[in-house]
């Protein structure tokens, strides 16, 4: 998916509340990646309107988590129901949080992340 760039703000509350529900599961590196996130900017959405948005995290002000890239963790996102609607994917590049993917199965695409409490944690 290609990224539209806009002018780098900070994360929101749901945006912030969402990548800590992601690294709520602990692993190697995610006290590092905890510490990114009030230091953490979006700096693109991935496409008009969507959820998904490419992350950057202000130089020398917090320490990289070691040499991870990829899929840090991933959490299954259900609907008031309990019902799967889509997956929340936390990306990291080089040891810093570059993005939050939401894959929805829905036919409408969501017009923001889900609530934490929607999300479990895989």
């Amino acid at each position: 998916m290609s990224s539209t760039p806009i002018e780098p703000r900070p994360l929101t509350d749901l945006e912030s509340d969402a990548v800590t529900k992601l690294l709520s599961a602990g692993g190697v590196g995610a006290a590092e990646l905890l510490m990114q996130i009030p230091c953490t900017q979006v700096v693109a959405t991935w496409g008009i309107g969507s959820p998904s948005v490419d992350l950057m995290v202000q130089w020398g002000v917090a320490t990289a988590a070691g040499p991870i890239d990829g899929v840090f963790a991933n959490g299954a996102v259900t609907d008031l129901n309990g019902s799967s609607v889509g997956e929340l994917i936390l990306w990291v590049e080089n040891g810093w949080l570059s993005g939050v993917e939401y894959a929805w199965y829905t036919d409408e695409r969501p017009r923001t992340l889900p609530d934490p409490e929607q999300i479990v944690v895989l």
